[in-house]
């Protein structure tokens, strides 16, 4: 993917991902349903920005033991893979064992070693543990949460990976918090402010009715009419028909 610019990645992070998936639906109706993941996930810092960067891929697998010089290979063949490049980079894990989560590759030790190369946090089937001496300021968003690391390990680098009905390619475009992580197609991450600005726009009409001492049906319903003018006569000026498929 082409790399977007630093002042478009600062924009992203200023909003959650949910913000990001309505304004997505904008642009491609196809992000009603699919592009973003589908189950719940674990997030061990609530209190941090939303993470957007670009996704180094690979697999793991925690179920029996292998060679440990083949186990240190791969892993320093990992290491070099997810801080190759220009960042922002968002590591993407999938737990490929019948059981994901058996054993947690993240935790202090991989937190650290992964903020210290630029990588700004993770998105995984798999669990996570050490949560009281994860790495300050990293993000990580995990199936769930465990206390082995069994023989847990890299499988592959680089590959298409799936997390959550999510699929991601290296170096897909991420942007993940709390509730969840979605990937912005390239073509569409310069609309996406436009369509950010418009969904927000149309969703203040509804939330300033709301908030009116004579707030009752017929000044919602005439909101809702507003909204729905408002999404036509802007979503017109910044979408080309060939872009919407709603």
């Amino acid at each position: 993917m082409k790399k977007i610019s630093q002042n478009l990645l600062e924009t992203l992070r200023k909003y959650d991902t949910p913000t990001i998936v309505n304004s997505l639906e904008l642009l491609d109706s196809k992000f009603r349903t699919s592009g973003f993941t589908t189950e719940q996930l674990v997030c061990t810092d609530t209190s941090l920005p939303p993470i957007v960067g670009y996704a180094r891929t690979a697999t793991i697998s925690a179920t029996n033991e292998i060679d440990q010089q083949i186990k240190r290979d791969r892993s320093l063949a990992y290491y070099q893979y997810v801080s190759s490049g220009t960042g922002p980079w968002v590591s993407v894990i999938q737990d490929i064992d019948q059981n994901p989560g058996l054993g947690a590759f993240w935790g202090e030790v991989n937190s650290n070693i992964h903020k210290a190369l630029g990588v700004i946090g993770v998105l995984t089937n798999g669990s996570v543990r050490d949560l009281d001496v994860l790495s300050e300021g990293f993000q990580v968003l995990a199936g769930k949460i465990g206390p082995a690391h069994a023989y847990v390990r890299i499988e592959e680098t680089g590959i298409p990976v799936s997390i959550f009905g999510m699929e991601v390619k290296h170096n897909d475009l991420l942007h993940a918090d709390q509730h969840g992580a979605v990937v912005i197609p390239a073509a569409l991450s310069e609309k996406l402010p436009k369509a950010i600005e418009l969904m927000i726009s149309r969703e203040k009409v509804i939330l300033d009715a709301c908030k009116r001492d004579d707030f009752n049906y017929e000044i919602l319903r005439q909101a809702i009419l507003k909204s729905n003018k408002l999404k036509l006569k802007i979503r017109s000026k910044i979408i080309s028909t060939k872009t919407i498929k709603t």
